[in-house]
Parts: structure tokens; C-alpha cells; sequence
């Protein structure tokens, strides 16, 4: 059998790649149980945005993409993609993801912050990302030309001639193995577990994205993090639930504990306005030590089908959602940065491929407009996966040598990490605080790979000294809640 493709990352980008590449021989390696499992595929509640209503048009997604991005994106990127989403919907429904219809069949269609129209489909009320998951891996598991190796951690990437061609592995029982490739495509997600508050799983932390700057790969608007607005707030917790924006298009409301509406006078959509609007709002309430809640109590609608999820996460906590205003927080949920990319998803490394969150291909540009992250990793991923299929792959030649991601940070290390960039790179930012934060980095918590990222991070930051998206600076010196100090 000739060397696979080996695929980091079983969520939906590294899946849609997968099945893409036939009949190439194709290797999915994740750190999960199986595939999909971990992934924050598998948590999306929001939906799959496409323009299927007769009023709406692609021009109209492009449009809202656009303003939501701070009109960084690659333009033509982002064209690319809202054409792409109508004819995606229909493949996934072949793929046998059952979207939400009405009771004449009819898909419904919601909104969420930043649409100026109703353009998100679910499936299963706000389980979307696990049913799309589902119908992938179902997929993968008939498809002959797909191996998969499940619960194990890449930590190296094989180089020969300054081409990426191999991965090594570290099984759970601390053995590693050798993976040589026809090519490497990153598929590993984002890095919201670096923060102290967050709506991503634990295995989020950037690992693939480190090892990708370790040897050599150019990096993109590293410094571009989305904070999502509604977290469900539990204190001392790092990974939170996810609040849907769904909610907020059927009619929820933040307030302060006061019961004032808090997006009142703040932006024209309300509490449908993009999220980096509504995540600083939220966070400079809570600065001022205010509770914030989202009021969910007027929403007419059977629960259990709409909003599974959220019910289930606020019950577990106490709350129910149909009768009591649910406390929430900003938490970190989208990297907008990552590995550049081309638009096929080609790095500046020969032969190491990335698609989804790792990836920065342009069309998020300074702040993900909901919904758009499935589209993109589906899209992005089947396009990819097209490409492998066909196109020739030279063989590598040369010396091989291995670039090793590193030991990560001790956990108490880890903790001090995420709490200095959760003070220092929230949601409203300050350049003193940036460099504090930078030093602190370099010169106290260690030498982990977790550091190395965040150094990158700060740095990319403070390049850009003015606010863009979710990339929001203040001047003053006192922007983070507390003083930035990472001792225990």
C-alpha cells in the first residue's frame, strides 16, 4: 500500500478532507476515543449559515460576513464560500444529516448576531456540530481508502528536504510511532484552552497550530481570538458550556442584574449584533461588577426540540432557562489566525496541508461571523480533499530529520498561562497590558510549547496597536480586571 495522506484531526474539516481525497489512501489520527469525539465540531450549537430564503442572496451573506470581519477578509475568499453554502446543505442532507424542517418540510431557517437575515439551518434543535459529525464519520467508516487511529497525540512532524512528510505519535502508554505520508493536512482546531474561560473542549489548545510554527510554517492574525458573548458562567471552571446565539435570534435578552437590557444604545442589530460587539459589552459589565445575564424566559417554544443542549447544561447547573434568566460570560471560542494558508489550504511548508480553525485562509477576517465556522471547515475541507485526490505530490527527497513540538507546560504552569491571557488578550485589550503579559511569558512561565504559542500571539498583538474586530484596544492601563501577575 503507497504512504497515506495523514489527516490531524477527525472534527469537520478533517473529516470532509477524508472523504474528499478518494481514492487516495487517507490516515486519521486524533486524540479522541474516535473520530469526532473532543472536537468543538462536535459542540457547534449555532447552525450552518447559507442564503436559502428566496429574499436573501449570497451578495447579502457575502455582505454580513464582510461587516462582521471588519472588512479583513480575503474578498474573494469569502465569495467562494457564500456561494459555496446553498449547494453544501444539500450535500450534507445526502450525507444523511436530517436539518430541522417545518411542519409543511420546509427547512427552518434562524439568525443569529450579525445576519441581517435568516439564513442558519440546524439539526436537532442546537446539536448541529454532532449530527453533521455523525453523518462524517458514518461516511468515513464505509469508505474503504479511510484508516483511522484513534487516542493518540502527534507530537512531530517528519521533514525531508524541507518537505513535511511524516508524523510520529505518542500512544497512551507513552510509546511513540513513525507515520511516514504522502502529505500532512492539519486539521487540529482551535486554541481557545489556552484561555482561562472558554466554550471549546480541552483538546482546543493549539497544539497542532504550535507544531506548525515549530517547523517552519507561516502564521496569520495570530492575534485574532473571538470571544463568544454567552458562556454559561461557572466560576472556576475553564471549558464552560455554550449559551447559543439561537437564543438571541428567537428573542432572549442580556441584561445586567438589574434588569436593564444591556445592547440597548450600543448598536443598531441589538443583541443580534456581531459578537465582538456583544462580548465587550458583556465583559466591561462585568468589569464594572455588574452579573450579567441572558433572559431566555419569554422564548415561546418547545425546548426539548429547539434547545436540547442548553437546557441540558443549565439543568445539570441548577437552572431552568424556561423560568430563570441564565448567568452568563465571554469565553474564548473562535481563532480567526492560524496557519496561513492559500485558498486550497496549502502552507508555506511543502507537503503540510491545514483546514478549519488551525487554518487562516482570509475569510473570517478580524471576527467570525456566526455560523460560518461549519460552512468553512465543510467547504474548505471537501475543496482540499479535492485537490489531494489529484493533484501529482512529489515525492521527498533528502536527509530526514524530525521537528519535535516539545514538552508542554506542568499544569500549575498551564493555569498561571491561561489566567494571564484571559487578563491581558480578553476581550478589551491594552497595549501596557499586551507587554506586561509578553514579558511575563517569556521570562515566568516556562518552556513549554503552550509559552512558545502565546509569545506568538502577544507579539502578533502588539503589531497591531489599533483595534480591528475582535482585536480591541484600549490605551489606558487598567484594562484587564486584575493586575497581571500569574502567581498562584
Amino acid at each position: 500500500m503507497s504512504e497515506p495522506i495523514v489527516i490531524v484531526g477527525s472534527g469537520v474539516a478533517g473529516l470532509s478532507v477524508a472523504l474528499a481525497a478518494a481514492p487516495r489512501p487517507v490516515l486519521l489520527v486524533c486524540r479522541g476515543p474516535g473520530e469526532g469525539e473532543g472536537s468543538a465540531s462536535r459542540l457547534a450549537q449555532g447552525g450552518f449559515a447559507a442564503a436559502l430564503d428566496p429574499a436573501d442572496s449570497v451578495d447579502a451573506h457575502v455582505a454580513d460576513t464582510l461587516t462582521a470581519g471588519a472588512q479583513h477578509n480575503d474578498v474573494a475568499m469569502v465569495r467562494w464560500l457564500c456561494a459555496q453554502a446553498p449547494a453544501r446543505v444539500e450535500q450534507l442532507e445526502r450525507l444523511g444529516v436530517a436539518f430541522d424542517r417545518d411542519a409543511a418540510g420546509r427547512r427552518q431557517l434562524g439568525r443569529e448576531g450579525g445576519h441581517h437575515a435568516a439564513r442558519i439551518v440546524h439539526a436537532g434543535g442546537d446539536a448541529t456540530g454532532a449530527a453533521i459529525v455523525r453523518a462524517l464519520v458514518a461516511q468515513a467508516r464505509q469508505c474503504g481508502h479511510v484508516r483511522r487511529q484513534a487516542g493518540v497525540e502527534v507530537d512531530a512532524l517528519r521533514l525531508r528536504g524541507g518537505q513535511a512528510c511524516g508524523v510520529r505519535v505518542r500512544h497512551a502508554d507513552g510509546s511513540l510511532q513513525e507515520i511516514d505520508a504522502q502529505a500532512v493536512v492539519m486539521a487540529t482546531g482551535g486554541m481557545g484552552a489556552l484561555f482561562a474561560r472558554t466554550s471549546n473542549p480541552p483538546g482546543a489548545d493549539g497544539a497542532g497550530l504550535a507544531l506548525a510554527l515549530t517547523a517552519g510554517a507561516q502564521a496569520r492574525d495570530l492575534e485574532f481570538v473571538q470571544f463568544h458573548p454567552t458562556a454559561l458562567d461557572l466560576p472556576g471552571r475553564v471549558n464552560l458550556p455554550l449559551i447559543t446565539e439561537a437564543l438571541r435570534g428567537a428573542g432572549a435578552r442580556l441584561v445586567d442584574g438589574a434588569g436593564r437590557f444591556l445592547l440597548d444604545g450600543v448598536h443598531p442589530l441589538g443583541d443580534l449584533a456581531p459578537r465582538d460587539v456583544v462580548a465587550r459589552t458583556v465583559w466591561q459589565a462585568q468589569q464594572q461588577g455588574r452579573r450579567v445575564l441572558l433572559d431566555a424566559t419569554r422564548i415561546e417554544a418547545d425546548w426539548r426540540a429547539r434547545f436540547p443542549t442548553v437546557l441540558a447544561a443549565c439543568l445539570e447547573h441548577g437552572i431552568d432557562p424556561r423560568t430563570q434568566p441564565i448567568p452568563v460570560t465571554p469565553a474564548a471560542h473562535f481563532h480567526m489566525g492560524g496557519i496561513a494558508v492559500d485558498a486550497d489550504g496549502r502552507s508555506s511548508l511543502p507537503g503540510l496541508f491545514a483546514v478549519g480553525e488551525v487554518a487562516c485562509n482570509g475569510v473570517h477576517g478580524a471576527n467570525r461571523l456566526a455560523s460560518n465556522s461549519l460552512l468553512e471547515g465543510v467547504a474548505c475541507g471537501w475543496r482540499l480533499g479535492t485537490l489531494l485526490a489529484d493533484v501529482a505530490l512529489p515525492a521527498a527527497q533528502g536527509e530526514s530529520t524530525w521537528c519535535a513540538l516539545g514538552a508542554g507546560l506542568p499544569a500549575v504552569q498551564l493555569a498561571q498561562l491561561r489566567r494571564l491571557l484571559w487578563q491581558a488578550a480578553g476581550p478589551l485589550r491594552s497595549p501596557a497590558g499586551l507587554q506586561d503579559a509578553l514579558q511575563i511569558c517569556e521570562n515566568q512561565v516556562g518552556e513549554g510549547w503552550q509559552a512558545r504559542l502565546a509569545v506568538a500571539m502577544l507579539a502578533a498583538a502588539l503589531r497591531r496597536p489599533r483595534s480591528l474586530g475582535a482585536h480591541w484596544c484600549v490605551e489606558n492601563r487598567s484594562a484587564p480586571s486584575q493586575p497581571l501577575a500569574i502567581a498562584s
